[in-house]
């Protein structure tokens, strides 16, 4: 077992108290989204992340790893979402025409229709359950926040 260098530097109980409400906030967040677009739309916020990706992209296409790592996903969960969203019709996979090891993901004319019907209700649940309790201030700081932990994570610097 690899022994910490220093002792750990345990949370105060303010800290405790933020990292909690950070914890519980999350997954009642999800909870709530994956509900309101199973019943209203048909489908997992997994799904709906996929598509909304990559209507972002140019032409809508993606390399399936670049997918992936957009979404922090493994090979397998990836994999099995767009096997479903293909399934679907929202989704088709096209190999590149000059590296056989590299698959592209385009989102269909299908996948666009369902992205627009679904993206009001999303927006209306996220402003609901969460934008709506917060100030102006309060999300430009929660997105400081959030932009500062991320550019930490996204170093590829482990935990200690």
């Amino acid at each position: 077992m690899p022994k910490h260098p220093t002792a750990p530097r345990w949370l105060d109980e303010e800290e405790a108290a933020a990292w909690r409400s950070y914890l519980l906030l999350t997954q009642l967040q999800q909870r709530e989204l994956d509900g309101q677009l199973q019943r209203d739309a048909g489908m997992p916020h997994a799904y709906y992340g996929i598509l909304a990706r990559l209507s972002d992209h140019p032409d809508s296409t993606a390399r399936v790893t670049d997918l992936a790592a957009d979404l922090d996903y493994s090979q397998s969960r990836t994999s099995h979402a767009l096997s479903r969203l293909e399934e679907a019709g929202w989704i088709c996979r096209r190999p590149c025409p000059t590296d056989r090891r590299t698959t592209y993901v385009v989102l269909t004319g299908q996948g666009r229709a369902a992205l627009g019907a679904a993206a009001p209700g999303h927006v209306n649940c996220v402003r609901a359950s969460f934008l709506d309790h917060l100030t102006r201030l309060q999300v430009q700081q929660l997105n400081q926040i959030c932009q500062a932990a991320l550019a930490h994570l996204t170093s590829v610097r482990p935990c200690p």
